[in-house]
Protein backbone atom coordinates (compact mmCIF):
# COMPACT_ATOMS: atom_id res chain seq x y z
CA UNK A 1 0.00 0.00 0.00
CA UNK A 2 1.08 3.63 -0.49
CA UNK A 3 0.33 7.37 0.44
CA UNK A 4 -1.48 8.93 -2.22
CA UNK A 5 -2.17 12.47 -0.66
CA UNK A 6 -1.86 13.47 3.06
CA UNK A 7 -4.93 15.99 3.68
CA UNK A 8 -6.18 18.48 6.60
CA UNK A 9 -8.84 20.86 6.40
CA UNK A 10 -9.89 23.97 7.46
CA UNK A 11 -12.66 24.77 9.68
CA UNK A 12 -16.16 25.34 7.23
CA UNK A 13 -19.76 26.32 8.36
CA UNK A 14 -22.44 24.39 6.96
CA UNK A 15 -26.00 25.21 7.73
CA UNK A 16 -28.06 22.10 9.12
CA UNK A 17 -31.85 22.36 10.09
CA UNK A 18 -31.40 25.84 10.29
CA UNK A 19 -28.46 26.24 12.74
CA UNK A 20 -24.87 26.97 11.78
CA UNK A 21 -22.54 23.76 12.41
CA UNK A 22 -18.77 23.54 11.97
CA UNK A 23 -17.16 21.10 10.40
CA UNK A 24 -13.62 19.82 8.83
CA UNK A 25 -14.74 17.43 6.32
CA UNK A 26 -13.50 19.95 4.00
CA UNK A 27 -9.86 18.33 3.44
CA UNK A 28 -7.52 19.50 1.10
CA UNK A 29 -4.10 17.96 0.02
CA UNK A 30 -1.01 18.91 1.49
CA UNK A 31 1.81 18.17 -0.81
CA UNK A 32 5.02 18.57 2.05
CA UNK A 33 2.76 15.85 4.34
CA UNK A 34 1.62 15.97 7.95
CA UNK A 35 2.68 15.01 11.17
CA UNK A 36 0.14 12.61 13.20
CA UNK A 37 -0.01 13.26 16.91
CA UNK A 38 -1.72 10.58 19.62
CA UNK A 39 -5.13 11.84 18.65
CA UNK A 40 -5.11 14.11 15.93
CA UNK A 41 -3.10 15.23 12.95
CA UNK A 42 -1.31 18.33 13.51
CA UNK A 43 -2.75 21.44 11.94
CA UNK A 44 -5.94 19.61 10.77
CA UNK A 45 -9.11 20.91 12.72
CA UNK A 46 -11.57 18.12 14.11
CA UNK A 47 -14.75 20.30 14.89
CA UNK A 48 -16.85 17.84 16.63
CA UNK A 49 -14.60 15.55 19.19
CA UNK A 50 -17.75 13.50 20.21
CA UNK A 51 -17.31 11.67 16.81
CA UNK A 52 -13.98 12.31 15.42
CA UNK A 53 -10.59 13.00 16.91
CA UNK A 54 -8.87 11.39 19.84
CA UNK A 55 -6.41 8.21 21.17
CA UNK A 56 -9.13 5.61 18.59
CA UNK A 57 -9.60 7.83 15.99
CA UNK A 58 -6.43 10.04 15.56
CA UNK A 59 -6.41 9.33 12.48
CA UNK A 60 -8.63 8.38 9.20
CA UNK A 61 -7.61 6.50 5.86
CA UNK A 62 -9.51 5.95 2.82
CA UNK A 63 -8.56 3.46 -0.48
CA UNK A 64 -7.87 5.93 -3.40
CA UNK A 65 -9.27 2.82 -5.24
CA UNK A 66 -12.28 3.51 -3.84
CA UNK A 67 -12.72 6.99 -5.99
CA UNK A 68 -13.33 5.21 -9.66
CA UNK A 69 -16.48 3.70 -7.90
CA UNK A 70 -17.96 7.28 -6.39
CA UNK A 71 -17.13 8.91 -9.96
CA UNK A 72 -19.55 6.45 -11.72
CA UNK A 73 -21.84 7.49 -9.65
CA UNK A 74 -21.13 11.34 -9.39
CA UNK A 75 -19.30 11.70 -12.75
CA UNK A 76 -20.22 15.81 -12.82
CA UNK A 77 -18.79 16.28 -9.34
CA UNK A 78 -14.98 17.48 -8.61
CA UNK A 79 -13.63 15.06 -6.17
CA UNK A 80 -10.14 15.87 -4.73
CA UNK A 81 -8.17 13.22 -2.64
CA UNK A 82 -9.59 14.31 1.07
CA UNK A 83 -13.06 14.60 -0.60
CA UNK A 84 -14.60 11.85 1.83
CA UNK A 85 -12.39 13.59 4.78
CA UNK A 86 -9.59 11.37 5.04
CA UNK A 87 -6.39 12.09 6.02
CA UNK A 88 -4.47 9.63 4.16
CA UNK A 89 -5.87 8.52 0.94
CA UNK A 90 -4.30 5.39 0.58
CA UNK A 91 -3.72 3.40 -2.92
CA UNK A 92 -4.01 -0.27 -2.30
CA UNK A 93 -5.75 -0.22 1.04
CA UNK A 94 -8.94 -2.62 1.37
CA UNK A 95 -11.36 -3.46 4.28
CA UNK A 96 -11.74 -7.04 3.44
CA UNK A 97 -8.12 -7.39 4.41
CA UNK A 98 -7.84 -5.09 7.22
CA UNK A 99 -8.51 -6.02 10.54
CA UNK A 100 -9.06 -5.02 13.95
CA UNK A 101 -5.78 -4.64 15.71
CA UNK A 102 -3.73 -5.09 12.78
CA UNK A 103 -0.23 -2.73 13.21
CA UNK A 104 1.30 -0.73 10.34
CA UNK A 105 4.45 1.87 9.73
CA UNK A 106 3.74 4.79 7.25
CA UNK A 107 6.77 6.91 7.34
CA UNK A 108 7.71 7.90 10.43
CA UNK A 109 4.95 6.48 12.19
CA UNK A 110 3.08 3.03 13.90
CA UNK A 111 -0.80 3.28 13.68
CA UNK A 112 -3.18 0.47 15.01
CA UNK A 113 -6.47 -0.11 13.05
CA UNK A 114 -9.29 0.25 14.99
CA UNK A 115 -12.93 0.27 13.65
CA UNK A 116 -14.43 1.41 10.25
CA UNK A 117 -15.61 4.76 9.64
CA UNK A 118 -19.49 5.37 9.99
CA UNK A 119 -20.60 8.53 7.91
CA UNK A 120 -22.60 11.33 9.26
CA UNK A 121 -25.06 13.73 7.72
CA UNK A 122 -22.70 16.13 7.12
CA UNK A 123 -21.37 14.18 3.78
CA UNK A 124 -24.39 15.39 2.45
CA UNK A 125 -22.94 18.66 2.06
CA UNK A 126 -19.30 17.68 0.67
CA UNK A 127 -21.87 15.19 -2.16
CA UNK A 128 -24.61 17.83 -2.60
CA UNK A 129 -26.34 14.32 -2.35
CA UNK A 130 -29.32 13.52 0.70
CA UNK A 131 -28.75 10.06 -0.31
CA UNK A 132 -24.64 9.80 0.04
CA UNK A 133 -25.05 8.14 3.44
CA UNK A 134 -27.06 5.75 2.55
CA UNK A 135 -24.96 5.33 -0.42
CA UNK A 136 -21.50 5.44 1.46
CA UNK A 137 -22.69 2.93 4.15
CA UNK A 138 -24.13 0.33 1.34
CA UNK A 139 -20.83 0.79 -0.95
CA UNK A 140 -19.02 -1.01 2.08
CA UNK A 141 -15.73 0.93 1.38
CA UNK A 142 -15.87 3.07 5.22
CA UNK A 143 -11.96 3.63 5.26
CA UNK A 144 -10.41 2.92 8.58
CA UNK A 145 -9.50 4.54 11.83
CA UNK A 146 -6.28 3.86 13.39
CA UNK A 147 -4.38 4.74 16.60
CA UNK A 148 -0.99 6.27 16.58
CA UNK A 149 1.47 3.69 18.51
CA UNK A 150 4.34 6.11 18.04
CA UNK A 151 4.07 9.95 16.43
CA UNK A 152 5.73 11.26 13.15
CA UNK A 153 5.31 12.31 9.68
CA UNK A 154 3.55 10.95 7.00
CA UNK A 155 4.30 12.16 3.54
CA UNK A 156 3.00 11.19 -0.26
CA UNK A 157 4.97 8.39 -1.56
CA UNK A 158 5.30 6.53 1.63
CA UNK A 159 4.77 3.07 1.87
CA UNK A 160 2.10 1.23 4.34
CA UNK A 161 3.60 -1.69 5.90
CA UNK A 162 2.10 -4.33 7.64
CA UNK A 163 3.92 -5.31 11.36
CA UNK A 164 1.37 -7.00 13.08
CA UNK A 165 -1.31 -9.02 11.82
CA UNK A 166 -4.07 -10.18 14.00
CA UNK A 167 -6.53 -13.29 13.92
CA UNK A 168 -9.55 -10.67 14.64
CA UNK A 169 -12.39 -9.77 12.48
CA UNK A 170 -12.03 -7.49 8.98
CA UNK A 171 -12.96 -4.06 9.05
CA UNK A 172 -15.38 -5.09 6.59
CA UNK A 173 -16.92 -7.43 8.59
CA UNK A 174 -17.14 -4.89 11.55
CA UNK A 175 -19.03 -2.65 9.33
CA UNK A 176 -21.46 -5.31 8.15
CA UNK A 177 -22.41 -5.81 11.69
CA UNK A 178 -22.72 -1.93 12.40
CA UNK A 179 -25.88 -1.55 10.02
CA UNK A 180 -27.11 -5.78 9.48
CA UNK A 181 -30.57 -6.16 9.53
CA UNK A 182 -29.95 -9.68 11.40
CA UNK A 183 -28.08 -10.56 15.06
CA UNK A 184 -24.75 -11.89 13.77
CA UNK A 185 -22.80 -14.16 16.24
CA UNK A 186 -19.51 -12.25 15.40
CA UNK A 187 -21.01 -8.96 17.64
CA UNK A 188 -19.98 -11.05 20.36
CA UNK A 189 -16.43 -11.19 18.84
CA UNK A 190 -16.19 -7.48 17.91
CA UNK A 191 -17.39 -6.23 21.13
CA UNK A 192 -14.77 -8.27 23.19
CA UNK A 193 -12.14 -7.77 21.04
CA UNK A 194 -9.17 -5.53 23.36
CA UNK A 195 -8.18 -3.59 20.15
CA UNK A 196 -11.69 -2.34 18.78
CA UNK A 197 -12.10 1.46 19.39
CA UNK A 198 -14.59 2.10 22.34
CA UNK A 199 -17.05 4.18 20.32
CA UNK A 200 -17.86 1.34 17.99
CA UNK A 201 -17.61 -1.36 20.96
CA UNK A 202 -20.72 0.66 22.31
CA UNK A 203 -22.67 1.31 19.37
CA UNK A 204 -22.59 -2.42 18.82
CA UNK A 205 -23.90 -2.70 22.04
CA UNK A 206 -26.05 -0.42 21.40
CA UNK A 207 -27.82 -1.79 18.38
CA UNK A 208 -26.93 -5.40 19.16
CA UNK A 209 -26.66 -5.65 23.10
CA UNK A 210 -30.21 -6.74 23.52
CA UNK A 211 -29.77 -9.93 20.93
CA UNK A 212 -26.35 -10.34 22.84
CA UNK A 213 -27.97 -11.33 26.08
CA UNK A 214 -30.45 -13.28 24.85
CA UNK A 215 -27.75 -15.22 22.93
CA UNK A 216 -25.78 -16.09 25.70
Amino acid sequence: MKIISTNIAKPKTITWKGKEVPTGLYKFSVDGGISLGNEDVLHDHVMDRRYHGGIDKACYLYSSDHYEYWKQLYPDLEMPWGMFGENLSVEGLQEKEVNIGDTYKIGDVLVQVTQPRQPCFKLQFRFDDNNIVRRFIDSGFSGVYVRVLKKGRVKPGDTMQLVDKKQSLSIHEVYRLLYANEFDPKVKVAVNDPFIAESCKRDLLKRWGDQLAVNE
